[in-house]
């Protein structure tokens, strides 16, 4: 008995090559593909980069992308106007608290493709604040100790960094469509599922079972100029405070503009 072909591998190459249309497309071809099959893994690996991921869900190491760490202050100078100062830092400098809370410099991309895709349409650069962010900036306004309050604790991902995350993605999918093609002799115009498993060995590191992570490597990013976009990621919310955060002062800054995408607040402000 002849295992059976399946359809669809050209359409799929179409929608990987086609730098024009959105990589939800492309993702689609493959899951079908992977159904045919009966590739849970590759099902469950496009679903999550459709759909996006879920808080507490562990993040393949592509979706977590280099990102300047900043915070906003609001200097308490006494008989001179208030001025919002947005600064780089360390994070080094924030607390021992904060640290162990997983703020460092590598952001959480949790977003599916085309709420990706959106963000990067709009041309800004994006500000990541995790939930429970006024928790962080009690702290470290406490840490500073100069009087000055902290009125953001962010992330600033460059959109180079977002366009790495589906570069990947779209470079992943051509690389198991040059895979299933080695695997097909002269001849042979469509895939049979063993070839599908093979392609996925290759191009995913998929050993088979079930739970088999998919292993990617991070892309590199570059940085970029210009404006910003604002918004919460899926990032556990902190424990609670202790009762001196209460005695902290923190202000949140007022946004210009905000934009929804598919329940994540991004709010556009200017860069400095």
């Amino acid at each position: 008995m002849t295992t059976p072909d399946i359809e669809g591998l050209d359409q799929l190459e179409r929608a990987v090559l086609d730098e024009d249309a959105s990589l939800a497309t492309a993702l689609r071809r493959f899951l079908l593909i992977a159904g045919y099959a009966h590739q849970e893994e590759l099902r469950a690996w496009a679903l999550k980069q459709l759909d996006g991921y879920e808080v507490g869900e562990e993040l393949p190491r592509f979706r977590e992308v280099a990102a300047a760490l900043e915070i906003t202050v609001e200097p308490s100078t006494p008989g001179r106007a208030r001025m919002e100062d947005t600064r780089q830092i360390s994070p080094y400098q924030l607390p021992q608290s904060v640290r162990d809370r997983g703020i460092g410099e590598h952001a959480p991309i949790r977003y599916g493709i085309r709420e990706i895709e959106a963000l990067i349409a709009m041309g800004w650069n994006l500000e990541l604040s995790p939930p429970g962010s006024a928790e962080y900036m009690a702290e470290v306004t406490n840490e500073l100790g100069n009087g000055s309050t902290v009125l953001s604790l962010h992330w600033r991902v460059r959109l180079t960094a977002l366009r790495g995350v589906l570069d990947h993605i779209r470079t992943r999918l051509a690389l198991f469509v040059a895979e299933v093609r080695a695997a097909m002799p002269p001849g042979q115009r469509n895939p049979n599922p063993d070839q599908i498993d093979s392609a996925a060995q290759h191009a995913f590191s998929i050993t088979g079972g079930d739970g088999t992570t998919i292993n990617i490597v991070a892309p590199s990013a570059k940085a970029a100029r210009g404006s910003t976009a604002s918004a919460t990621v899926n990032e556990p919310v902190p424990s609670p405070p202790q009762p001196w955060w209460h005695r902290s002062s923190v202000i949140w800054s007022a946004i210009a503009a905000t934009a929804t995408i598919a329940g994540v607040i991004a709010t556009v402000a200017v860069a400095k």
